[in-house]
Order: C-alpha cells, then sequence, then structure tokens
C-alpha cells in the first residue's frame, strides 16, 4: 500500500495520489454490504457532517486519554477529520484511516497530506489487520450506521495492544442535535415516511449510551466510560443549512432523493419556516450533543 509522503501534516494534499487497495473500488449505497450510510461524495460529505466531525474530534481523544502515542486507527475515517486530529500530536507514528466508501477515502487522500498518515478502503467488521496491531482504535460518527455494530467493536478491540484505548462517538439524535431534530419533525408532520425515517434514526442502540455501554462491555473491555460532549453547528444561512441537508450523503439525502419533486419542496419550505423562526434569514447556532465512549484493552 502506498503512503501520503507530503512533508506538511494535514494540508490539502492537492497533488498526492489517493490510497487504495487493489479490488476495492466498489461504489456504496445506503444498505451496501455492512453499510446503512449513503456515501456517495466526499465533498459533499464534507458539507453535510465533515466540518462538525472536525470540531468533535479533539473532543474524543480529549476524553479518552488527551495524549495519543504510538500507531492508531480511524474505523470509519469518512472524509478524515479524526485521522486528522490524531496525526497532529507529536507522539503519534501513524494513523489508518479505513473507509468503506471508496469516494470517501478518495477525497480524504486528496485532503490530508501527511507523512503519518495512511488511507485505505475496507469494512470495519472485516478488518484486515493483524492482533495488537496498533496502541489506539478509535470511531468516530459512524457506528450507529454500522449493520452488525458488535462485529466492528469485536475487530476494534482485536487489532489494539493490551492497554490500548478503544473509543468512539455517535450522535445523540433522539435528544442531543437540534439541527436533525428540526428536518425530521417538521418533514414528519407531512409525510409519514419520514415518520419512519427519523424513527430508525432515533432508535439505533448506538446512539444511546445504553447500547455503547453494552456493547464495549460485551467486547471485554475494562473501565468502560460513558459521556456527552456537545459542540455547535453554525449555518450562515438557510440556503448553507439546506445544502448540508440536500448533499447526496447520510440519512437526509437517503430520504429526499425517494420524494417526489413537490413534496421534497413542501418539505423544503416547512423546513425553511422552522429554520428563519420568524426572523430574518442569516446565521444559526444549534446544539449538537455526541455520546463518548473508552474502554481498556485486557
Amino acid at each position: 500500500m502506498r503512503k501520503l509522503s507530503t512533508p506538511s501534516d494535514c494540508g490539502r494534499n492537492d497533488g498526492a495520489t489517493p490510497v487504495w487497495r487493489d479490488g476495492e473500488r466498489t461504489a456504496i449505497s445506503v444498505t451496501s454490504g455492512n453499510s446503512m450510510f449513503l456515501a456517495t461524495d466526499g465533498e459533499g460529505y464534507e458539507t453535510q457532517m465533515g466540518r462538525w466531525s472536525r470540531r468533535l474530534a479533539p473532543l474524543l481523544i480529549n476524553f479518552a486519554g488527551g495524549n495519543p502515542a504510538g500507531r492508531h486507527l480511524d474505523a470509519g475515517c469518512g472524509t478524515g477529520s479524526l485521522t486528522c486530529a490524531l496525526a497532529g500530536h507529536p507522539d503519534v507514528e501513524r494513523v489508518v484511516g479505513v473507509d468503506v466508501s471508496p469516494d470517501y477515502i478518495s477525497y480524504a487522500a486528496r485532503l490530508h497530506a501527511s507523512p503519518r498518515i495512511e488511507f485505505e478502503v475496507g469494512d470495519i467488521t472485516e478488518l484486515r489487520f493483524e492482533n495488537a496491531a496498533f496502541d489506539g482504535v478509535w470511531s468516530s460518527l459512524v457506528l450507529q450506521f454500522v449493520t452488525d455494530p458488535h462485529r466492528a467493536v469485536a475487530h476494534m478491540c482485536r487489532v489494539t495492544k493490551p492497554g490500548g484505548v478503544v473509543a468512539a462517538a455517535t450522535w445523540d439524535t433522539r435528544g442531543g442535535v437540534v439541527a436533525q431534530r428540526m428536518f425530521w419533525d417538521t418533514a414528519a408532520v407531512i409525510d409519514p415516511d419520514a415518520a419512519s425515517y427519523r424513527a430508525t434514526a432515533f432508535v439505533r442502540p448506538m446512539s444511546r449510551p445504553d447500547g455503547l455501554r453494552e456493547a464495549w462491555r460485551a467486547a471485554g473491555l475494562a473501565h468502560v466510560e460513558i459521556e456527552s460532549l456537545t459542540i455547535r453547528m453554525e449555518f450562515t444561512s438557510f440556503a448553507d443549512f439546506w445544502s448540508s441537508v440536500d448533499s447526496r450523503n447520510g440519512p437526509y439525502a437517503a430520504y429526499l432523493s425517494t420524494r417526489e419533486e413537490a413534496m421534497k419542496q413542501a418539505v423544503r419550505r416547512l423546513v425553511r419556516h422552522a429554520y428563519l423562526d420568524g426572523e430574518p434569514d442569516g446565521l444559526r447556532s444549534y446544539a449538537a450533543t455526541a455520546w463518548t465512549v473508552k474502554g481498556t484493552v485486557q
């Protein structure tokens, strides 16, 4: 596997060749393989979620101990926000970012330039690495979209050295992400299918502290801890907000792409009213809370 070798840490890597594993460049859909996440476009993901995962990444690292060192794995790396944040720590030797979406891996390899970063396409429920290959393993905003998250956590533990930390974050979709509730609650008023999408998004076990705790304990991890972390999601206008919704990525796009144009426009109109909230269009700031979990490999 080729490695990125540009000299700056996590700068833009416009001239680099993306890192691929042979034979694994395949199209990913909302229900392809072990992923339930619509992943079609790296730039669209940055608009929809990457800008927020960058804010969450340092908080997750601090929660897990704050001073990572050695080799680390970012399982379900998306466009590389957490990968980059980990590589920014001086004692980290190497970070491998793995994601099931070739589009995200290609985009991440172009976006992030560091001699300590590698990206590759891979399924986190079938990690190819040897046992105890990493000093720490991480996963941010992905486990709730994995069809078999317990298998993913088991693999994350398997490839972590004894004494290493396995840490993850998932959005508190039911009670902690205002922007998501604004969209789904509004759409569900006029579209029963939106209510079904909302129900699916809000009941996933990996989006709840009890589900995360159970998965970590079932994997045999010690010293399991749960915490909530909150960032702010700022949008410059409703157009900015809607661009994150209608981005061809994630649950919003999976829903909107199935709607007839009249229904899509009706949802957009009502969500716009919710965004404006009786005031002129412009900046809005919404709280977004994630559940975080960590445990130590024995």
